[in-house]
């Protein structure tokens, strides 16, 4: 029986990605709320917070940990899976997937410092400082590997000789026309749902144990987060749209079931398509896709009959757009009602219906970031370096990549089991209240001997 290396060097990609984005998500937002909470604490002088960040730095690590191994994955999957991609592209890439790896190093150090030194500088805000290049480090991590994904939307930096990438810019092709806008909606997203993940555990635990002060402040704290980086997640949704209508129309169309050249084009939205390629069910929103495009409602629009049929995205995309920028919305709405909530003294802010969508929030955040990925990925087919090698060509045709596919399966699973189980034993038995009982004797007891 003939294996399609194709189909499976696919599914071991995706496979890989879908679960590594989990962890560079968590790996990405989470130091900024830890930099956020720490910077509270000391400002209001208020151990809740100071809490907080200890608290969330634990689970941080262990998450960095699965992440250095997915991440590995990755760098190895590109090599044995995709030979002719790295043939053809390897000496473009090399640069940022280096300094990826240099980010992350550079984060990892400052990260060891930042939790082993405590309580250990007469002024606070010196060990609050320490988040700074934990912050950048994380953040950088995600720019240089997003200017991979990009350069493979909008291959630019070289000069094409005898079917090889010749006279290479490296950082041309980092800062290829794509990065800005991919960049941008990356980290909002990141940041968005790191917030979103904090702020469901803390409607958890109110769920499940009523309001206490350290979950109430957690929640506050997060979901003012989740409403800034949730509007700005929008707005970047905007930016990407504006640049896919200028530079990768056929993405755009094909996201939107949009077949046919026009001015003024109807944004739709859900639907499904008849044998016809006629959208049948949709919400239909005259002009909104011109507008969405280009910020002009009489925009010319282009269609995918300008394409050639081979080279149309899968028409699944649209499902994916919509999904993704629906969660999007859901997310701000969330956040606008439990500030709406809180602000109206005659509502409970933490009721459990509130504090149930809260909770949803964080799950719906990883699923839109997931389906952005998906969408990033899919919409850019057939091409894996758009206009220069289609995704067959580059897929290794070693059938050992089944086997492949399910040892990475198996690992996998293996890995988010134990972060699982980890995470439980390290906050189930520990609660905060406890924990912040224990240093205030502890600091007090402290105290006490300095005096002495």
């Amino acid at each position: 029986m003939d294996i399609d290396t194709v189909l499976w060097s696919r599914l071991l990609t995706g496979l890989t990605l879908t679960f590594h984005v989990i962890y560079a998500t968590i790996g990405v937002g989470v130091p900024l709320m830890i930099a956020i909470a720490e910077f509270v604490g000391i400002r209001k002088k208020d151990p809740h917070y100071i809490l907080m960040a200890k608290r969330w730095t634990r689970g941080f690590i262990i998450s960095v940990a699965v992440g250095v191994v997915t991440g590995t994955a990755i760098a190895l999957q590109l090599a044995l899976v995709w030979p002719n991609f790295m043939q053809l592209a390897g000496n473009v890439i090399a640069l940022p997937l280096f300094m990826e790896v240099f980010a992350f190093f550079f984060e990892a150090i400052f990260l060891g410092i930042y939790l082993y030194t405590w309580n250990r500088f007469r002024n606070p805000y010196v060990h609050w400082l320490l988040t700074f290049p934990i912050v950048i480090g994380a953040g950088m991590s995600a720019f240089f590997i997003t200017t991979v994904n990009g350069f493979m939307n909008q291959p630019e930096g070289f000069a094409l000789e005898n079917g090889s990438f010749a006279a290479v810019d490296p950082v041309a092709a980092m800062l290829n026309t794509a990065t800005p806008s991919k960049v941008f909606h990356v980290l909002s997203s990141a940041y968005m749902t790191g917030a979103a993940l904090l702020a469901g555990i803390a409607a958890l635990v109110i769920l499940k144990k009523g309001v206490s002060a350290y979950h109430k402040k957690a929640l506050n704290l997060m979901m003012a987060v989740v409403l800034v980086f949730s509007a700005l997640t929008v707005l970047a949704g905007d930016v990407s749209a504006k640049y896919l209508a200028k530079h990768q129309p056929e993405k755009l169309a094909a996201a939107e079931w949009h077949f046919e050249t026009e001015r003024g084009a109807d944004l739709l939205v859900f639907g499904w398509l008849n044998d016809q390629l006629e959208a049948v069910g949709v919400l239909r929103i005259p002009k909104a896709l011109s507008f969405l495009g280009f910020g002009d409602f009489d925009a010319e629009v282009r269609g995918l009959e300008e394409f050639p049929r081979d080279e149309w995205p899968p028409l699944v995309s649209h499902y994916l757009f919509d999904l993704m920028v629906s969660i999007g919305f859901v997310i701000l709405g969330i956040s606008l009602l439990y500030f709406l909530f809180k602000f109206w003294k005659k509502r409970d802010a933490y009721n459990k219906w509130l504090m149930r969508a809260v909770l949803w929030s964080a799950p719906l955040a990883f699923l839109a970031v997931e389906l952005g990925w998906f969408y990033a990925e899919v919409g850019r087919q057939p091409w894996i370096i758009r206009g220069y090698m289609r995704v067959e060509e580059a897929a290794t045709t070693s059938p050992s990549v089944v086997w492949l596919f399910f040892l990475f399966l198996l690992l996998y699973i293996v890995l988010g089991t134990i972060s699982v189980i980890v995470l439980r034993r390290l906050f189930r038995h520990n609660p905060a209240e406890a924990e912040l009982e224990k240093h205030l004797q502890e600091q007090a007891a402290s105290r006490g001997g300095d005096a002495r």
